[in-house]
């Protein structure tokens, strides 16, 4: 019970912050679970979903690579994807997790492949 207090306030503080930067930028939100990651480009004034990607992907799930290596690939995955709809500017909402492993991986994949946040 403790545990889940605590990720809903870690969301709360962490996207509390973020209100405060994201003047005219797109947020990239994360969700991990136990052996999956995926990660969406979010246009919060039109609420809307412009770019995705998951481990949960025909591409990914078809090659056996452990969990660190599925974050990176989602990572290019998702630079590309935000590169052909002109996107470069975002900011990283990494929600309920902490900046640490498979997020952390994942982020700086992302600033490697041309995303600045």
């Amino acid at each position: 019970m403790k545990k889940i207090n605590n990720k809903i306030k870690r969301k709360l503080r962490n996207r509390k912050k973020l209100k405060k930067v994201s003047v005219n930028r797109y947020r990239i939100s994360v969700s991990k679970s136990l052996n999956n990651l995926s990660a969406q480009i979010i246009d919060d004034k039109l609420k809307k979903t412009l770019v995705s990607a998951s481990s949960i992907e025909k591409e990914i799930k078809q090659n056996k690579v452990k969990k660190m290596e599925k974050s990176s690939l989602i990572g290019e995955i998702l630079a590309k994807r935000a590169k052909e709809k002109n996107i470069i500017e975002v900011y990283f909402d990494r929600g309920e997790n902490k900046y640490h492993g498979r997020v952390k991986t994942f982020a700086e994949t992302l600033r490697k492949n041309g995303l600045k946040f």
